[in-house]
């Protein structure tokens, strides 16, 4: 775990670089002071409003070249239940019960690297590092002991490098939006869970149970593409944004002791939200997001009793505050609360924005 020691002083000592290389850069840049469309917004008031969550700013200057690093963590806590019995009546169940309490931890530490070609298109590449704590409590299965075990499992690692193009397609003048289409493309650099070792968990006469992974996998291990939309309306004092998104996950062989060809499923993103400016350098958001996700399917799939929901809804409500530190930087805190059971209980991310 040397590397995660060291992790915080990794980001820490970029940010504080990165501030003092903008301290050090040219002025405002023209579109700071100039480019105001009707409700009296600049295109850099406008992205610092509805960047909440990451690439839902206007695209990025043409020859402008951006670095920001960020720093997040997520955690996650839910109560799984097993019941092994039948039901005398229906307030009366004879049998044994296993109560499981799973919590996870995932830090994140990013840097992402954006560049304009031209005042409509801009390219992006982003690269994570991961680290993962997960602590399971829980009952002997099926045994009905009294006593608790607690188990953990850790990982860390290079995440799934993402790169990105996004091109603007109007100006937001007129009366229109801002409009933004996007195509990202997700690579499986991360450690996958095929990669990582497994054990057989047994209860106490030797029978198998279920299979556990030995550390905790910080990729996906599947390419994905994900063509998208989003929109920025500048109505002062206000500013609207939203975003819809699909993301393609390509099906892959993993093994016969896999399940053969293996297809993650796809998603639906959308999510929606406004901003106010409370002065020229202070900005507060408030937004809602949302995944759908479809089932994973198995080309050899033989669990007969297989009961798993063919989508998964991840809702979470954001809220966030950005502060202009210089013409040149800014930074961005926010707050994400799951609102759905599948989201993660709570995630913080720390940004820092810098143009150079």
């Amino acid at each position: 775990m040397t590397s995660s020691r060291l992790l915080p002083f990794v980001i820490s000592s970029t940010l504080l670089s990165a501030v003092a290389v903008a301290q050090q850069g040219p002025a405002a840049s023209p579109e700071s002071s100039s480019g105001q469309n009707e409700a009296g917004v600049t295109p850099d008031r406008a992205t610092d409003i509805a960047s909440i969550s990451s690439d839902r700013g206007i695209v990025t200057q043409p020859g402008r070249f951006t670095i920001e690093p960020s720093l997040s963590w997520a955690h996650s806590n839910s109560t799984l239940v097993a019941i092994e019995g039948y039901t005398v009546i229906p307030a009366l169940l004879v049998g044994l019960i296993n109560i499981s309490e799973v919590q996870r931890d995932i830090f994140v530490g990013a840097v992402s690297l954006k560049y304009g070609f031209t005042s409509r298109f801009e390219t992006a590449l982003r690269v994570p590092y991961l680290v993962i704590n997960e602590d399971v409590r829980e009952r002997q299965a099926f045994q009905g002991t009294p006593v608790d075990t607690l188990r953990d499992s850790s990982g860390e690692g290079l995440g799934d490098v993402e790169l990105s193009a996004r091109y603007q397609l109007t100006d937001g003048m007129h009366g229109w939006p801002y409009l933004i289409g996007s195509f990202r493309v997700k690579t499986p650099t991360g450690e996958s869970p095929y990669d990582v070792d497994q054990r057989v968990v047994r209860d106490n006469q030797g029978n198998p149970i279920g299979l556990e992974l030995r550390e905790r996998p910080t990729g996906s291990g599947f390419w994905s593409f994900e063509p998208g939309v989003s929109f920025i309306y500048p109505s002062a004092p206000a500013v609207l944004f939203g975003n819809l998104g699909y993301v393609w996950t390509l099906k892959e062989e993993k093994g016969f002791e896999n399940g053969g060809t293996v297809d993650p499923g796809d998603i639906v993103r959308f999510g929606f939200g406004m901003g106010f400016a409370f002065n020229e350098r202070t900005s507060f958001s408030l937004a809602y997001e949302h995944s759908v996700i479809t089932k994973t399917t198995f080309e050899h799939d033989n669990d007969l009793l297989d009961s798993t929901f063919d989508r998964i809804q991840a809702g979470s409500l954001a809220f966030g505050l950005s502060q202009r530190l210089t013409p040149a930087t800014s930074l961005s805190l926010t707050v994400n609360i799951g609102v759905t059971d599948d989201a993660p209980s709570s995630e913080i991310t720390v940004r820092l924005p810098i143009n150079l």
